[in-house]
């Protein structure tokens, strides 16, 4: 059996979390670590409150690295002594710098929540239901320095129905993680 991918997962929001699960469950892949946004203040007494992705990946007991930035040297060496071969964003939240982008050998993947090239950017599940598409999905793509610019590997369809925005987070959270799941080996291959 090869040896199992050496992956960094970056991801902050719940929607991460199922490509994270699958990812971790896999014997294909070897989360090195979770990155994702520092803790932040929230509720009334502003109390200091880990991302979803953190809560997930301590659950899952993958080492977590919270940089302000990817664009301080230190974060960088940090992604850089992990060795990855591939690095999966789903929801970060910082584009990431060329510096990032050229590290890992077989580039850096996104799962974005919406069909490419349509509603590239943020909110892709609001335009999608505020436009009244149809069908909706996710794309799996290659990214490079533009936003959601790179090229596509894979992609899934949906109906969105009578789904409103929360039904259809979660429904195109699982697809991402399924289409992580099946396509990501014959990406690398």
């Amino acid at each position: 059996m090869p040896e199992p991918l050496r992956v960094v997962f970056m991801g902050t929001a719940e929607i991460a979390c199922p490509g994270l699960e699958t990812l971790h469950r896999s014997s294909k892949f070897d989360v090195l670590a979770a990155v994702t946004q520092p803790d932040r203040a929230r509720g009334r007494k502003l109390e200091l409150q880990p991302s979803a992705v953190k809560q997930t990946a301590l659950k899952l007991g993958i080492p977590v690295l919270q940089p302000k930035t990817l664009r301080d040297q230190e974060a960088l060496d940090n992604l850089a002594d992990l060795e990855p071969e591939l690095i999966v964003v789903i929801a970060f939240g910082q584009i990431l710098p060329p510096s990032v982008l050229d590290l890992p050998a077989h580039g850096c993947v996104n799962v974005h929540t919406s069909l490419l090239p349509k509603y590239r950017g943020a909110a892709p599940i609001q335009w999608a239901i505020h436009d009244g598409e149809t069908e909706t999905g996710v794309t799996l793509m290659k990214m490079d320095a533009g936003l959601d610019t790179g090229p596509i590997i894979a992609s899934k369809r949906t109906v969105i129905g009578n789904s409103n925005a929360q039904q259809l987070h979660d429904l195109l959270a699982n697809l991402g993680a399924e289409l992580l799941r099946n396509s990501l080996p014959g990406y690398v291959s």
